[in-house]
């Protein structure tokens, strides 16, 4: 174990909207939205989230990822394999040589992937290693990763909308009508994800608090860089971690989003109904009853980091106290995103 791994289990709750825009495509269902269909809310996979996170990790943050698209020479992409490959190839010579085994050279490509690849310090990995000789047997790490997230889903009831429109392209040579393009959406949708990180797994992995950091940010401003047609829609609005004291190590509450509800901006509006919801004035967002399981808990709290966009308005709202946030009757640090 890395001395720097972190010692503190840690909860994440993190909220996005999405405006016009598709948050996570079924492809065994024409790429619809996934969706709960008995309570009309919106599912988002913790595939999508993590996809977003390692995405930003390499493009934005120049750190290396293990589960990226890599195209070989012959145009084809790697598999897990050749992966694999990648990472036994960057061990010296001298080292390599010692690899008698294929359990050898899985041992050796595992510490060399947990050095290089933040998402496998977070998420962990399965990673498939071919064998050294004939007679044996191809092998594979397994690393349980840290930092887990439920599926995430609508804090409100969704309609998906289809939209029909034409492509930029004839529908074939020589022919004189353009191709038709169809999609659904979601007008609007306001999502939330929970997650853990957990030390005891990171003991595996070596996770160090500078890759938490790093995921945190990853997080949020990964989110506001899917600039892609489908997700362009997207904001994220609130990122709270509870930090737990050290000694408190089994300390947790469990899927901190369902002590969240929506209410309606004003008594006036009458009942909200979620398929209706449009934009973040028309709501708020009730977290009394997270506050108040929060604070039965907070002999065990270290610290809350919280990011906040304002335009998403909450039943107690950030107050700044001696130049620090306070949350939910609990002294909180601001995580200084925007």
């Amino acid at each position: 174990m890395n001395a720097n791994t972190i010692k503190n289990r840690s909860e994440i709750l993190f909220l996005y909207d999405i405006t016009d825009a598709n948050p996570n495509g079924d492809p065994n269902d024409e790429n619809r939205p996934r969706m709960d269909i008995e309570s009309g809310h919106a599912k988002i996979s913790d595939v999508r989230l993590k996809r977003t996170i390692r995405d930003y990790l390499h493009d934005y943050g120049e750190h290396e990822i293990f589960c990226r698209e890599i195209e070989k020479i012959d145009g084809t992409l790697q598999d897990g394999k050749d992966r694999a490959e990648d990472f036994f190839g960057k061990i010296t010579k001298d080292t390599k040589d010692k690899a008698k085994s294929v359990l050898d050279k899985r041992n050796l490509i595992q510490r060399q992937v947990i050095q290089d690849c933040i998402d496998v310090r977070l998420f962990g990995a399965t990673i498939p290693v071919s064998a050294t000789k004939k007679n044996e047997k191809d092998s594979s790490v397994t690393l349980t990763g840290a930092v887990q997230f439920a599926m995430g889903g609508s804090l409100h009831r969704v309609e998906p909308r289809f939209i029909k429109g034409t492509g930029a392209f004839a529908s074939g040579q020589g022919a004189q009508q353009r191709t038709f393009r169809e999609e659904y959406v979601l007008p609007y949708a306001l999502i939330a994800f929970y997650g853990i990180v957990n030390q005891q797994a990171a003991k595996t992995t070596s996770l160090t608090s500078a890759d938490v950091d790093s995921l945190y940010e990853a997080i949020w401003y990964g989110t506001k860089n899917l600039i892609t047609r489908s997700k362009i829609g997207q904001r994220p609005l609130l990122l709270l971690i509870v930090e737990y004291n050290e000694k408190d190590s089994n300390a947790y509450v469990g899927r901190l989003d369902r002590f969240l509800n929506v209410a309606p901006a004003s008594k006036d509006n009458g009942e909200l109904r979620g398929e209706a919801i449009r934009n973040p004035e028309q709501f708020v967002l009730n977290v009394d009853a997270l506050a108040k399981i929060l604070e039965t808990r907070k002999g065990k709290i270290a610290r809350l980091r919280i990011a906040h966009d304002e335009r998403l308005k909450l039943s107690q709202e950030p107050v700044k106290t001696d130049g620090k946030l306070r949350f939910l009757e609990i002294a909180a640090e601001p995580l200084n995103f925007e």
